[in-house]
C-alpha cells in the first residue's frame, strides 16, 4: 500500500471534467450525419448534406477536451502517491496528453478536409466525379489512421489511470476495473479502426466504451464527493478496506 495519499479536495473537479465532457460528447455525436460510413457513395452524400457538420465537429472537440482535461487532472492528483502508481498516474497524463493532440489531427481531418472534398465532389461535373470520390476516400482512410492512434492513446491512458486508482486506498477498486475495461475497448477500437474501418463492430465499442465511461465517471464522483472532507486514509486505517466496497 502507498504511503502518500493524493488530495482529496481536487477529485470531484477531475470527476466533474470527466463526466461532462462525456456526457456533451453523446449527446453532440448525436447530431452527426448518420449512416454506414463505410458505405462511402451513401454516407459521402449525406455528409455533404449537413448543414451543421463544422457546428458538431467543433462541439465533439470541444467535449473530448474537457473529457482529457479531467483525465489529465485526475493523473496528475493521483500521481501524488508513492511507488508503481505515480508512474502509472504520470504516463497516464502523458498519454492522455497525446490522445487530445490525435484528436485535433482527427477533427481537422474530418471535420474539415473531408467535409470539403466531399462537397467538391456532390458538386463535381459528371467527368471529374470518380476523382473528386476518390479524394474524398484517401482523406477518409487517412482519418482510420489518426481515429485508430488517437483511440489507442486514449485506451492506454486509462489502462494506465486505471492501475493507480486500484492502489489508492480510499477509492473502490471496481472503479478501476470498469476503468482499465473501458481502455480495453478503446484499444480494440483503435485496432477495428485502422484494419477495416468505421465498422458496425466499430460503433458497437463506441457505445460500450460509453456505457463503461459513465458507470466509473458517475461512481468516481459520488465518492469524490463523499469523501472530499475526509482525513486521507493511513496504512492499518479501514481506508483499505473501503477499496472493495
Amino acid at each position: 500500500m502507498n504511503s502518500e495519499a493524493p488530495d482529496r479536495t481536487s477529485v470531484p473537479m477531475s470527476a466533474a471534467l470527466l463526466l461532462v465532457g462525456q456526457l456533451l460528447y453523446i449527446l453532440i455525436t448525436q447530431m452527426h450525419a448518420g449512416g454506414d460510413a463505410n458505405d462511402h457513395p451513401a454516407i459521402f452524400a449525406a455528409y455533404a448534406r449537413s448543414g451543421i457538420w463544422t457546428a458538431v465537429h467543433v462541439g465533439q472537440f470541444a467535449a473530448t477536451a474537457i473529457l482529457i482535461a479531467g483525465l489529465f487532472a485526475l493523473s496528475s492528483t493521483l500521481g501524488a502517491q508513492a511507488g508503481a502508481s505515480r508512474w502509472a498516474a504520470r504516463f497516464s497524463a502523458g498519454s492522455a496528453a497525446v490522445a487530445l493532440a490525435l484528436y485535433g489531427v482527427v477533427m481537422a481531418v474530418d471535420g474539415v478536409a473531408l467535409k470539403q472534398a466531399v462537397n467538391a465532389w456532390a458538386s463535381a461535373p459528371d467527368a471529374e466525379k470518380a476523382t473528386r470520390f476518390a479524394t474524398a476516400e484517401s482523406i477518409r482512410w487517412i482519418e482510420w489512421g489518426a481515429r485508430s492512434y488517437q483511440n489507442l492513446a486514449l485506451g492506454l491512458a486509462l489502462l494506465l489511470l486505471a492501475a493507480a486508482v486500484g492502489r489508492t486506498a480510499w477509492l473502490p477498486r471496481p472503479i478501476a476495473y470498469l476503468m482499465g475495461l473501458s481502455g480495453l475497448f478503446y484499444l480494440a477500437q483503435g485496432w477495428v479502426a485502422g484494419t477495416d474501418g468505421f465498422t458496425r463492430t466499430h460503433d458497437v465499442l463506441i457505445v460500450l466504451a460509453w456505457v463503461l465511461n459513465l458507470a466509473w465517471m458517475i461512481w468516481l464522483a459520488i465518492v469524490a464527493r463523499r469523501s472530499q472532507d475526509l482525513v486521507p486514509a493511513t496504512p492499518g486505517s479501514d481506508g483499505a478496506d473501503r477499496r472493495d466496497a
